[in-house]
Parts: structure tokens; C-alpha cells; sequence
């Protein structure tokens, strides 16, 4: 199971567009009903207008219509057990429970397994807003 999710997420480093940092980084997100998006980085001259491998597969897979999922694979062209960055935690957050699972590929078969609630503790929520604006 988290094979074929590493073996997509590998896969989409050959579409990454990284002229500046070459660092290539690739996501396959895994919906309830087992559909999987994957997505690449996608670097741009100004740094704050890049696109990580995670948002860019989220993205896809909520402009089709889902908003459930239960797993995420992330791997790097170097096989060093990359995690979704903060702002990526955020974003898989907005759609996802703590107990969304990101498998990290350490390369050679080897991967770490965190959930979304280990790697981003006390999130940013809906509820987190309610409860600031009734205070």
C-alpha cells in the first residue's frame, strides 16, 4: 500500500520544475475512496510564488471534488525523509484530520511514518477562528 504511494510520488519528481534550488520533491495524496493526485514542486523566480509537491496534489484532488483523505507520500530526488513544511501541514489540515498519515520516504525501501497531528500539534482551525471571534 504505502509502495505504490511511495512509487507516485517518485514518480511526479520527473515532472518538478526546480531551475533554482534543484531540489526536487514530489506527493501522492490518497483520497477516502482510494482515488490518488499527486503533485511536484514548481519553483518560480520569486520564492513566495512557488508551489510545493503537497498543495499542488491537494489542490488537484479538491478541484475534483474530494475532501476526505487518509494518506500522503512525500519523497525528495535525494531520498532524505522530507516532511510537508509547515505551510503545507496547513493547508493538509484544512482537509484532513489529525490522523491523516505522511509517509516520508527515506529511500531504499525505508520510510517514517508520522500523522498529520504529530508533525502539526494545536492547529490553526475552522474552530480555532469561532472561538476568537465569540471571545
Amino acid at each position: 500500500m504505502d509502495a505504490d504511494l511511495i512509487e507516485a510520488a517518485r514518480d511526479a519528481l520527473a515532472d518538478a520544475h526546480v531551475p533554482y534550488s534543484d531540489y526536487r520533491v514530489g506527493a501522492a495524496l490518497r483520497t477516502a475512496d482510494g482515488t490518488v493526485y499527486t503533485g511536484c514542486n514548481i519553483e518560480n523566480a520569486n520564492y513566495s510564488n512557488s508551489l510545493h509537491a503537497e498543495e499542488v496534489a491537494l489542490a488537484e484532488a479538491v478541484k475534483n471534488g474530494h475532501r476526505e483523505f487518509d494518506r500522503i507520500a512525500v519523497a525528495s530526488g535525494v531520498r532524505d525523509g522530507v516532511t510537508p513544511c509547515g505551510m503545507c501541514r496547513q493547508s493538509l489540515a484544512e482537509f484532513a484530520g489529525d490522523d491523516l498519515v505522511v509517509v516520508c520516504d527515506e529511500g531504499e525501501g525505508e520510510t517514517s511514518e508520522y500523522t498529520l497531528g504529530e508533525l502539526l500539534p494545536n492547529t490553526i482551525s475552522e474552530g480555532t477562528l469561532d472561538d476568537a471571534r465569540n471571545a
